[in-house]
């Protein structure tokens, strides 16, 4: 499956300016701390009380000495934060396909390069490539990560490409490796592609049907003051919108005993 597409799924995805600077590992032994106080740029940490990204990491059970992916990374802003937490014993591959890079005159690709200058997160490696054709070993991945994409691929390609992109991370994931999904909450039934978000039941069974089990859901990112009647960017309601968080684990045997 190829995201190369002219239509513009990811077009509304941001950039930000970055500030370059070391990011010293030890600064707090709490994430939150170290997230709120390292070199992140203040445009990252502006976008933090929405994003609430130390208790997203807890909840997905990312830690020190991990290897994980932030699957289409866009700017960076979970690359980032995706790196703090594993520390300097863990990875982050930085996915972007093609499409992705290229969009908007290579916003993203200018942001990741500006994030990585210097070789300023040492343990985060760019995975430029398809997510057909990721290059990654499988059962090598402790953890995937995305953030506010599955409704683009759900809704624009349709669920068999959805199914998918669930597959080729199933395969990568170690056993009882863990898939986290973030998305702006739909409403069954509405024109979830209109308004850019997803209907998280249809999420959960795409999930189970490619192997996955959902081993917990979280309230973090929820914002009851959104009705879900409204397109995502609307005036007022962006980064503000009601969210799910799943937590998805690669099923084994034991689970079907």
């Amino acid at each position: 499956m190829q995201f190369s597409s002219a239509r513009p799924y990811f077009v509304f995805l941001a950039t930000f300016v970055l500030v370059i600077a070391s990011p010293g590992w030890a600064a707090s032994p709490d994430l939150a701390k170290r997230l709120e106080s390292g070199s992140r740029s203040d445009s990252d940490k502006a976008r933090d009380p929405g994003r609430k990204p130390a208790a997203v990491v807890a909840f997905l059970g990312i830690e020190p000495g991990m290897t994980v992916v932030d699957l289409l990374a866009a700017s960076g802003y979970y690359t980032e934060v995706l790196a703090e937490a594993v520390g300097p014993d863990g990875k982050v591959y930085a996915q972007n396909t093609d499409f992705l890079l290229k969009m908007r005159d290579g916003i993203n690709e200018k942001a990741m390069a500006t994030r990585l200058t210097n070789d300023r997160l040492p343990n985060v490696e760019r995975l430029d490539r398809e997510i057909n054709d990721l290059g990654l070993a499988g059962g090598s991945i402790d953890a995937v990560l995305t953030a506010l994409n599955f409704h683009d691929i759900y809704n624009g390609r349709g669920p068999e490409a959805a199914q998918n992109v669930l597959r080729v991370i199933h395969t990568v994931l170690k056993p009882n490796g863990i898939l986290g999904i973030i998305d702006h909450a739909g409403t069954a039934g509405a024109d979830n592609e209109k308004l850019h978000r997803m209907d998280e039941a249809k999420v959960v069974e795409a999930a189970k049907q490619a192997g996955f089990i959902v081993d917990a859901t979280s309230d973090v990112l929820r914002h009851p003051g959104d009705d879900r009647t409204q397109m995502v960017f609307s005036e007022g309601l962006r980064g503000a919108t009601d969210r799910f968080v799943l937590k998805l684990r690669k099923a084994n045997s034991k689970d079907w005993n």
